[in-house]
């Protein structure tokens, strides 16, 4: 019990063991909370990047390996990712259609397996990822098979040798590189086509008139002046060049001459390696397309040029079977 001297209250040394002991208890019995949450902390840390890798392995092994064609048969739809902005390959009319050259060619190899497509606008900077956790089921937008993509990417056959074409007038009577020699040429500045130009000038930059092109700042101007007579030909890439040779005024005016001799990047359709079955679909659907005419004919209406290209079946059959 506590004593008073001189107004002072005293503790008794039993009570101030007591309680001092209480204050260092106290005190431990915080310090093992601090650390139990300390650990919990550390656990978290260590464990919860753990967990997402593994989502992301599981959904890479998924991808990989798990063959979805009897889902998709089932549901009746093939889910196409597209960027709908990309002219004339898949885009928005005013009233908000989507129209444009994959827009036709899905449609088709849908109709032939007997399913719907269904298109889902994506941020194109995230496409391999909407494929691989099957938002979408392929990647079908003027999609290039280039060596990163084959990596982790399967692809069907080669439909579209996406390279630079040249416009003419049909009134000039040039039907190849060759006959641009000493005549004008128009191109799109900082555009591919001035780069191959550049990179390969034997093939029209040596000829043309003073070794050098006329450059625009889009391909619209340059075709006003070819319609004009200013110049004689218009190098643009062939999706571009086409579509503009095909809508503007007096197309039937025009002609394209593909510019082989520059390189060509490989379109095809992106889908996820453990899909085998659609991908061995998709590619009989196509040749079936190649051998009724669709394919021309829908060559002829988007890009203005007269091709039935299809590319070998087994052409990506390693680097698809290659996880």
């Amino acid at each position: 019990m506590a004593a008073k001297k001189g107004g002072t209250a005293l503790v008794a040394p039993f009570e101030e063991f007591t309680f001092l002991g209480g204050v260092f208890l106290f005190k431990e019995v915080l310090s093992m909370k601090k650390r139990k949450i300390l650990l919990l902390l550390i656990i978290i840390v260590l464990v919860v990047p753990f967990l997402g890798g593994c989502h992301i392995q599981n959904e890479n092994d998924r991808a990989n390996h798990q063959d979805t064609w009897a889902k998709i048969k089932k549901r009746g739809t093939l889910n196409i990712g597209v960027d709908d902005s990309f002219v004339p390959m898949d885009f928005r009319k005013r009233n908000g259609q989507l129209v444009g050259y994959d827009v036709d060619l899905s449609r088709a190899v849908c109709k032939v397996l007997g399913i719907k497509a269904n298109f889902q606008s994506i941020d194109w900077s995230m496409k391999e990822t909407e494929l691989k956790n099957g938002t979408i089921d392929c990647i079908w937008n003027g999609y290039t098979a280039t060596p990163s993509r084959l990596k982790r990417i399967a692809f069907s056959r080669v439909y579209q040798l996406s390279g630079q074409s040249l416009v003419v007038r049909k009134d000039s009577n040039i039907t190849k590189m060759a006959g641009m020699k000493g005549k004008t040429l128009g191109v799109q500045e900082s555009s591919t086509a001035q780069t191959d130009l550049n990179k390969y000038p034997q093939v029209l930059k040596a000829i043309i008139k003073n070794n050098r092109p006329i450059l625009y700042q889009d391909n619209a101007s340059a075709f006003m002046d070819l319609q004009a007579g200013r110049t004689q030909g218009v190098l643009a890439g062939t999706e571009y060049a086409g579509y503009y040779a095909t809508h503007i005024a007096n197309s039937n005016n025009y002609k394209l001459i593909p510019a082989t001799e520059y390189p060509a990047d490989r379109v095809a359709i992106g889908m996820r390696k453990g899909d085998k079955t659609l991908i061995k679909k998709v590619n009989y659907a196509l040749g079936v397309l190649q051998k009724n005419g669709t394919l021309r004919r829908i060559n002829q209406k988007w890009l203005g040029i007269d091709s039935n290209y299809l590319g070998p079946t087994n052409e990506f059959t390693k680097s698809n079977n290659k996880r």
